[in-house]
């Protein structure tokens, strides 16, 4: 492996670029119209347009990539997060063109990628999952199903994941009004509108497994993310290791995730989600992403691991870095989402960053896509990057945090930080007490 083309923008293009000139990896840039004057246009070694403004009209465009792999030379595709980086087509598309896809075989991309067989996989596997259905046909379908299980349900996205396309549905009157809607949302955002329906679990916490595995088979956790914190399933929180989560549960859901990732031959980085009811110390499956996820950089942060350098190293048929037994966990990490959005109402926030200066210091890691004069074009989601804050114990974390989202300045675009900062000073969140539905309840 020689050169990679990034199929991606922003933040996690400028992440995998990072790594890979420090492994001494040549990196091809691709970007659309409205990314063109971004920063990880310039940083890579090649920079080649998609065209178009829209993510239909360029990074969703498989043929336009793979001709600029093609052109440039590049021997191996990392696909990011989101847009094609869950595609089975595109990850076989990308193996038969004779290029290395830095992520699992296409089968298992297809097969966990899956919502609905990645359940049935799961449950055969010994995992519990939430109780739920396959693919609905249509509307009629999952009024009869909703039935069954009983509302609230969630509808999801079965080609779907990052909460694109799911909804908490309460009665078959907003079924009726959400489906279509979801349909279509799923389906520009996955190419796939097949939904289906799960229980939904009221107050739960969402806790994500970070695994990896090699092609000899060897599996390994690198603990896990707790991702409670999400508005309109978005998560906007994460952190490393979960508060408030008793030891013998915690062991038995990484030893879950471990058996579920050994048990389908999974191979490269991923990440296994779950449901957890801490009091019953119960736990479901919820969905595996075969991909790296945006909140990655916790789990770097409290291992000492560069999850990228394990990508690229997997994809070129090297053994995992190390064993399990020479993995540990040291102190506290949390990411915060900086988004450019209205902090009251929630609606994007586009237009140019006339003052854009982030936090720096000790423990403060600043993952993003943008500097000062960059436009936030309405086109995409509209993270403008995420703040990353390590320290021994958890204390001293939120207070590290706090000053580092206090230290942002940035004009032109209205952003989140003064909701993240209410979620710091926060009784429940400063004690741990954190849920899916925070967000429901006032601050």
């Amino acid at each position: 492996m020689n050169k990679v083309l990034i199929a991606n923008r922003g933040e996690i293009a400028r992440r995998i670029i990072r790594t890979a000139r420090a492994m001494g990896l040549k990196t091809v840039a691709v970007y659309s119209e409205a990314d063109q004057d971004l920063p990880f246009v310039e940083e890579a070694d090649e920079a080649i347009a998609l065209g178009g403004k829209r993510p239909l009209e360029s990074y969703l465009k498989q043929d336009k990539i793979l001709d600029v792999a093609r052109r440039t030379g590049a021997d191996a595709v990392h696909p990011g997060y989101g847009f094609l980086s869950e595609n089975a087509a595109f990850a076989q598309a990308v193996r038969q063109a004779g290029l290395t896809f830095i992520g699992p075989e296409p089968k298992l991309v297809a097969m966990m990628g899956d919502k609905a067989v990645a359940r049935s996989v799961a449950e055969a596997h010994g995992v519990p999952v939430v109780p739920g259905t396959e693919g609905l046909p249509d509307v009629s379908a999952a009024r009869i199903e909703a039935r069954a299980l009983g509302y609230p349900v969630m509808l999801k996205a079965k080609a779907g994941g990052g909460g694109i396309g799911m909804q908490r549905i309460d009665d078959e009157a907003m079924l009726e009004k959400s489906f279509a809607q979801a349909e279509n949302r799923a389906r520009a955002a996955f190419g796939d509108g097949t939904l289906y329906l799960e229980k939904a679990l009221v107050r739960a916490r969402h806790v994500e497994v970070q695994i990896a595995a090699d092609r000899g088979g060897e599996v390994v956790h690198l603990f896990e993310r707790d991702c409670s914190l999400q508005r309109r399933h978005q998560k906007v929180v994460e952190e490393s290791p979960a508060p408030e989560l008793p030891l013998r549960l915690r062991e038995k859901i990484w030893e879950a995730a471990v058996r579920l990732a050994r048990g389908v031959s999974y191979t490269n980085v991923g990440t296994i989600e779950f449901l957890v009811e801490p009091e019953k110390e119960t736990f479901y499956f919820l969905e595996m992403n075969t991909r790296l996820q945006v909140e990655h950089g916790i789990t770097e942060l409290v291992t000492g691991e560069d999850l990228v350098a394990w990508q690229f190293l997997i994809s070129m048929g090297e053994p995992l870095p190390k064993k399990q037994f020479e993995l540990y966990a040291k102190g506290a990490a949390a990411e915060f989402r900086i988004y450019a959005e209205d902090p009251v109402t929630f609606y994007p926030s586009p237009g140019t960053l006339q003052t854009y200066e982030v936090p720096h210091g000790e423990g403060v890691r600043v993952d993003d896509g943008y500097r000062a004069g960059n436009v936030v074009s309405p086109f995409y989601d509209p993270l403008l990057g995420k703040l990353m804050v390590h320290a021994p114990d958890r204390a001293a974390l939120l207070t590290r945090a706090r000053d580092a989202l206090s230290a942002y300045r940035i004009e032109g675009v209205k952003t989140n930080i003064p909701l993240l900062l209410k979620v710091l000073d926060d009784p429940r969140f400063i004690e741990g007490a954190v849920h899916t539905e925070f967000f429901t309840q006032p601050m």
